[in-house]
């Protein structure tokens, strides 16, 4: 017989069984299986390695690069473009003559030739300096080029960029063109003029202005340096009297080398100065005729003695300039030639007299002088 009590004694401990369970702590997860050492576990074998060619750039295009990436073309040769020049201005005669158009781009092309050479190299303006006009071309055409050629180094000296030095190199080929509808012996007379003659004279820049302005100029600017390329830095030039800071700078460059080139090269027969010699002359009258900055600009330039001229050294020896230098005009660099005793040398000894300070310039020497 089960008794009541012994029932209730065992669902009190089943009771207690099962809460002691509940609070008992949770049963540890079982151990992860022991895994292998790293260098035991096999690895996959790489892929094998396909040689890939490298890629092939397109080449870059002459149009794509900058223009400083393209390599210069070579300096154009001085005589050769000189000589075009002297053509092309023998050739606007004949267009005055004919009335035909003129052919500005064709102008404005050769005068960016000449611009880019005297950029490279002083080639151009030593050809101009020193060469005689070409067989067959007229002394006026000449003069031009010569004015042209050495306006555009002056230009240069003194700042001026190249579109500007481009459109002054074009009004030097120009300022003399209405001279050739005056009679030819003015400007080759040795004899003073009369005052009708000096009046013609002085009519040409005028003249010259109103053939330019038939041919439909492409600036202004070229005009206004044409008409006034004679006016003078005190009034005293013409055809209008300016003066001073109302004369147009490029006429004041254009009328300083015009001066020059017909005081080194003048019309035959008038007699030529040698180049140190016109430059004393300007050096001169600076303060009268030309403003200081360009007279020292084309003393830097050509210097009182430029290439080729023969000069005597404070030692007697006898020597002749190679190459100016521009920041101490009167100490060139020389190839002595003679002695003291002005015996000739057997060979030329070169020597720089900005590096000499103990041998100087005395004066220059005449061809064939002691």
């Amino acid at each position: 017989m089960v008794r009541m009590s012994d029932v209730v004694r065992g669902i009190v401990r089943e009771k207690a069984a099962d809460e002691a369970k509940g609070s008992a702590a949770p049963e540890a997860p079982p151990p992860p299986p022991q895994t292998r050492p790293a260098a035991e576990v096999p690895q996959p074998a790489p892929p094998p390695r396909v040689e890939t060619p490298p890629a092939v750039e397109p080449a870059a295009s002459l149009d794509a690069l900058p223009l400083e990436a393209l390599p210069e073309p070579p300096a154009e040769s001085a005589e050769p473009l000189f000589a075009e020049l002297q053509l092309f201005l023998a050739r606007v005669r004949e267009i005055i003559r004919t009335g035909d158009a003129f052919p500005w781009s064709e102008l404005e092309h050769l005068i960016e030739r000449c611009v880019v050479a005297l950029e490279r190299s002083s080639e151009l303006f030593w050809v101009a300096n020193n060469t005689i006009a070409l067989a067959g071309v007229d002394y006026l055409a000449f003069h031009q080029a010569r004015v042209a050629a050495l306006g555009i180094a002056i230009a240069a000296s003194v700042g001026y960029d190249r579109p500007r030095r481009v459109q002054l190199g074009m009004a030097g080929c120009l300022i003399d063109v209405g001279l050739w509808q005056l009679p030819e012996g003015l400007s080759r007379r040795l004899d003073a003029l009369s005052p009708e003659e000096q009046g013609l004279y002085r009519s040409h820049p005028r003249l010259s202005v109103e053939w330019i302005r038939r041919w439909s100029p492409p600036h202004e600017e070229l005009v206004e340096a044409v008409l006034q390329h004679h006016e003078r830095e005190q009034g005293q030039g013409f055809p209008q009297g300016l003066h001073g800071t109302t004369v147009n700078q490029d006429a004041k460059i254009l009328g300083l080398v015009d001066t020059y080139t017909a005081l080194t090269l003048p019309p035959p027969p008038r007699p030529r100065l040698r180049p140190h010699e016109a430059i004393r002359e300007i050096v001169r009258t600076k303060h009268e005729s030309f403003p200081s900055s360009l007279v020292k600009a084309i003393l830097s330039e050509i210097s009182v003695f430029p290439p080729g001229t023969l000069v005597r050294l404070n030692t007697g020896e006898v020597g002749r300039v190679t190459a100016v230098n521009r920041n101490h005009p009167l100490r060139p660099r020389v190839e002595i030639v003679a002695d003291g005793k002005g015996q000739r040398l057997p060979s030329p000894k070169l020597t720089d007299l900005s590096e000499a300070p103990f041998l100087y310039i005395t004066g220059a020497v005449a061809e064939g002088g002691r």
